[in-house]
């Protein structure tokens, strides 16, 4: 589990903001975009989701659409914020359908795999 005494940070450098706990995210299932060593497909990308998407990754063999509550997931819709894996969110950019990203709920572990031009390219506007 990530250290609570450091603040994760966020690909902007600063305190890792939530994503969302309604529907309630993240690799820990705390809200937040967090990870670490047992976290393999780095669930670090904070992203809105839309239609598009959602549609793209049933195809792509993860259906986050459809409810299982034998999981407690209750199936995302469009607007939904979810934690994705870092290299999903690449694949869907690679195919033109990725969706907008909260930079400031994003772990700077995304960089990892995904260059920070590409995913301020995504960055919804500041509120």
């Amino acid at each position: 589990m990530p250290n609570d005494k450091v603040p994760s940070v966020n690909v902007l450098g600063g305190t890792l903001t939530p994503c969302s706990t309604a529907p309630m995210t993240g690799f820990f299932r705390n809200g937040l975009c967090d990870t670490g060593p047992q976290d393999t497909g780095s669930h670090t990308v904070c992203a809105v989701m839309t239609a598009e998407f959602l549609a793209y990754s049933k195809y792509v063999g993860n259906d986050l659409s459809t409810p299982r509550p034998e999981f407690g997931f209750p199936g995302l819709k469009p607007g939904d914020r979810w934690c994705l894996c870092a290299s999903r969110f690449l694949q869907a950019h690679d195919e033109g359908c990725a969706p907008q990203v909260d930079l400031s709920a994003t772990h700077e572990a995304a960089c990892d795999v995904i260059p920070l031009a590409v995913l301020t390219d995504y960055g919804l506007p500041h509120r």
